[in-house]
């Protein structure tokens, strides 16, 4: 049940009996960019030994399998999930149904594997058909400022972008960095054509009902399906929409705002969801059995 004023719990261990499935955030309740959360990974072995299913859903913009690959490297194994979508998987569908095949890729060089295998031919300004944004080429050093007169330019010639992560900022280790969601926000900022892909936004929602659905065996039921995430923008928004129960793990990308990380204020986090208009579940500090 989603309500304003979630009830704080010790752990997912009193929640799991109620559902037959999670769909979980990544970055922020899994790994914060550096490394895995050693209790948070437990808690998906449990939930699992258990007979429960977990589908990983996370904005990165790239297919799932390097995501695979980038999970293991910081200590999340793949025995605590049973699958993974990502922004990435998504919008390769979008690309595929779109006519646009001339694009100007706008992130880094790591996400160049999006394009594998599909007919799309990255070009310079001058040629684009559509902007792809995944992120800035450089997130450690250059801020969505540094992309203003090129984003006013590209959307003066009212090119379409696909931002393949609408996530705004996350954080990396201590440091918060930004992210393709804050490019596509000048872009719109300057009458920019902004196709968003992920979460909180369906298209991305809608295959991960058929996901669930496959480790599960059965129909989706809502009912039975559990989201975990710290992003409310994101995580939180999204899962909402579709009507699934939420718990909101509050040391995230929020963490800041509710008082001490391991001791969040429930008064905080209620104002929060009032002001943003949203409720979830349940709260915990971090994901831990």
């Amino acid at each position: 049940m989603l309500t304003l004023s979630p009830r704080r719990i010790p752990g997912l261990s009193a929640l799991a009996k109620d559902y037959d499935a999670i769909l979980c955030d990544v970055w922020g309740v899994l790994h914060n960019g550096v490394a895995a959360f050693p209790g948070a990974v437990e808690a998906l072995r449990s939930y699992r030994a258990g007979g429960g299913r977990v589908v990983l859903l996370t904005n990165a913009p790239r297919p799932a399998e390097p995501i695979h690959e980038q999970l293991a490297k910081l200590g999340v194994p793949t025995d605590a999930y049973d699958d993974l979508l990502t922004s990435g998987d998504v919008t390769r569908e979008i690309l595929m149904a779109r006519p646009e095949r001339a694009v100007l890729h706008v992130g880094p060089e790591r996400d160049l594997a999006l394009y594998q295998d599909l007919p799309i031919e990255l070009v310079d300004d001058t040629r684009a058909e559509a902007v792809v944004a995944t992120g800035l080429f450089d997130d450690t050093v250059e801020t969505p400022e540094d992309y203003r007169v090129r984003l006013a330019s590209l959307a003066e010639r009212r090119l379409p972008m696909i931002c393949a992560n609408p996530d705004i900022v996350v954080k990396r280790g201590s440091k918060r960095v930004w992210c393709a969601g804050a490019l596509a926000r000048v872009y719109e900022e300057f009458g920019g054509e902004a196709v968003l892909v992920g979460k909180p936004y369906p298209p991305v929602y809608e295959e991960a009902r058929l996901r669930l659905a496959a480790v599960c065996g059965r129909p989706f039921d809502r009912l039975r399906v559990l989201a975990i995430g710290d992003g409310l923008a994101t995580d939180v928004r999204g899962a909402y929409g579709q009507k699934l129960d939420v718990l909101f793990v509050t040391s995230g990308i929020h963490g800041a705002d509710f008082g001490p990380l391991d001791d969040p204020d429930p008064k905080r986090v209620e104002i929060r969801l009032m002001d943003e208009d949203l409720a979830v579940t349940a709260m915990v500090s971090r994901l831990v059995w």
